[in-house]
């Protein structure tokens, strides 16, 4: 694909705010500030949350890879389960298997997850990894923050920041997950 030529924006009238080349930069950076705020990466395991947080966590293992040489476990955490807005939701996502490295005592996981909005997806991942042992710690990394906390949690690592109002949405499709070329749009409801 041309380099200035952008994929077809998931709804009309959305807005691209990151394209490929963006998204990678801002992974190479989180990956770099994964490695300084954990010298020590042979506990550190990314855990992603589907579906998108999953390729994430696999890029950002192939950055700190390709930068220590080290390679750092990656796994999957399903919220399906422990999502309090079951009952809310218009369609219910298929539930994933959770995959995570062994024991979680003394391991710092990472919950890696494409959008932050409410924190109730973070709060359900945490939830659901309590439910597999303690970890010693648990960071959280987000491509994308776009505010709207309804629960005191925040990103330990943010790609960007992407203030929205109450009735706009952000859609992030990548390659691997979705078929479609890298790109973060934004657009009103």
């Amino acid at each position: 694909m041309p380099e200035n030529h952008l994929p077809t924006p998931p709804v009309p009238g959305a807005v691209t705010v990151l394209d490929a080349a963006a998204i990678d930069r801002i992974l190479r950076r989180i990956a770099h500030e994964i490695i300084e705020r954990n010298p020590d990466l042979g506990p550190v395991a990314l855990v992603g949350i589907p579906s998108r947080g999953v390729e994430i966590a696999e890029r950002l293992a192939a950055h700190i890879r390709q930068v220590q040489g080290h390679t750092v476990e990656t796994g999957v955490i399903d919220v399906s389960m422990h999502r309090d807005d079951l009952r809310l939701r218009h369609r219910l996502l298929p539930v994933a298997e959770s995959h995570l490295p062994g024991d979680l005592e003394d391991r710092t996981i990472i919950l890696i997850d494409d959008v932050l909005y409410s924190g109730r997806t973070c709060r359900a991942a945490m939830d659901a990894l309590s439910s597999f042992g303690r970890p010693a710690r648990i960071q959280y990394a987000a491509l994308i923050d776009r505010g709207h906390r309804e629960l005191p949690i925040r990103a330990d690592y943010v790609g960007k920041n992407i203030p929205t109002a109450s009735g706009e949405r952000i859609f992030v499709r990548l390659e691997t997950t979705d078929h479609e070329p890298d790109a973060v749009w934004i657009s009103k409801s």
